[in-house]
């Protein structure tokens, strides 16, 4: 679960083009050599008036520490009719949420529902096992998080379909076939959709509470005020878009990775102690969330470079990520990496509300996949692709033998 997965989306619709530099920070394929590209030429691109990039781990930390400054109010527009709650809430509005849902993410209570989502991984991996092989990223990697997300809101299997629907009318609108003009159309009525959605989940929840997180949702207050039921709303509809993909995205890059490495792969068999390092490293080295943006609300300078106000800044967090002034060895992916801060999960008031359950659901895939399946690589021939957006891979297969 992800800071902002709709930034780095909405900056290339918009800036796209032949400016020197933009290319490379899009190209998903192999990001991190042009990473470096850009961070050795200053970390700090300025290609035209109201538009700035940030790749440096010191300016990429100067504009997400600074959200009086640069801010994600009015950056996601996916169907919403209001800012989406705690993402597009700035300081000092948005501690009154992240002190009512930060607890209701915290390490303990993903102990509590840690054994929840190992069955549900292993429901799927019980599906294809005896197969030897699987479309990983379809058969795996899509629906198990949305299935982690039918526990936390008490909802029942039959739903998975559903909320599949709703956040690919999101994030893929029409399957990636319609104009721009008609996925803002789509979008707006999926969203539509996904307000009356929750809205009935909730009222059942209202006459009938249940141990589930809606409810607490419906229970929680701070000094006395509880959330209204239109912020309980905007927080679902964030939950639902932020939550689900980007760890389906980490999966696809995370298996792709291994696939393609033995040698890491055969760390992880072999000492499944090491999975909360790889997990670290491999979202530092991955990035699936290469990019968020902000909006400056006034004017000022980042390493050098004159911001005004009103422009759009593009964070480049995958170039932070291999920033060699922040990493030893950044170009080198090492599960023995004792100091990792990486910014996978974004950075300063708005760094990720659900990293603590993100981590649990890719650590539990690593550990019950390595446990069934440990010896596995990708179907030979196959060319992965990286579609545009959120950094993922849409076709992962991968291979075993059975016995």
């Amino acid at each position: 679960m992800a800071e902002e997965p709709q930034g780095q989306d909405g900056a290339t619709a918009v800036f796209r083009g032949d400016e020197e530099g933009l290319d490379d920070l899009f190209d998903l394929v192999e990001p991190q050599p042009k990473y470096r590209a850009i961070i050795e030429k200053g970390g700090v691109l300025c290609p035209m008036e109201g538009f700035a990039v940030v790749a440096s781990r010191d300016a990429v930390d100067e504009v997400l520490r600074n959200p009086q400054t640069y801010t994600s109010r009015g950056i996601v527009q996916l169907g919403n009719v209001r800012p989406l709650i705690p993402l597009s809430v700035d300081p000092p509005e948005h501690l009154k949420y992240r002190k009512i849902l930060d607890p209701l993410f915290a390490p303990k209570k993903m102990d509590a529902i840690e054994d929840d989502i190992a069955a549900r991984m292993n429901r799927f991996i019980d599906s294809f096992i005896d197969r030897g092989a699987c479309n990983f990223s379809e058969e795996l990697a899509v629906p198990y998080p949305s299935a982690v997300f039918l526990g936390l809101m008490g909802l029942p299997w039959e739903e998975l379909d559903t909320l599949l629907r709703l956040k690919d009318g999101i994030m893929r609108p029409g399957g990636g076939k319609l104009s721009p003009d008609e996925q803002i159309t789509f979008r707006d009525a999926i969203g539509t959709e996904i307000y009356a959605y929750f809205e009935d989940i909730l009222d059942q929840r209202q006459k009938k509470p249940e141990q589930d997180i809606l409810t607490q949702f419906l229970r929680a207050e701070v000094d006395g005020e509880k959330l209204s039921r239109e912020e309980i709303l905007d927080i679902c509809f964030l939950f639902l878009i932020a939550g689900l993909d980007t760890v389906t995205d980490s999966l696809t890059l995370f298996f792709a990775y291994l696939g393609q490495h033995p040698d890491h792969r055969r760390q992880i068999v072999d000492d499944p102690s090491v999975i909360p390092a790889a997990v670290e490293e491999l979202l530092r080295w991955e990035t699936p969330v290469a990019g968020t943006a902000r909006a400056a609300t006034e004017d000022g300078v980042v390493a050098g470079c004159p911001i005004s106000a009103g422009s759009l800044v593009f964070v480049s967090i995958g170039a932070a990520n291999v920033d060699p002034a922040v990493f030893g060895d950044p170009f080198e992916v090492r599960f023995d990496r004792t100091e990792n801060r990486h910014l996978g999960f974004g950075g300063g008031v708005h760094r990720c509300l659900g990293s603590h359950l993100a981590r649990r659901e890719l650590r539990v895939a690593l550990r019950e996949w390595h446990r069934r399946i440990p010896e596995y690589e990708l179907k030979p021939g196959i060319t992965l692709n990286y579609p545009p957006g959120l950094r993922s891979v849409d076709n992962l297969e991968l291979v075993w033998a059975t016995s």
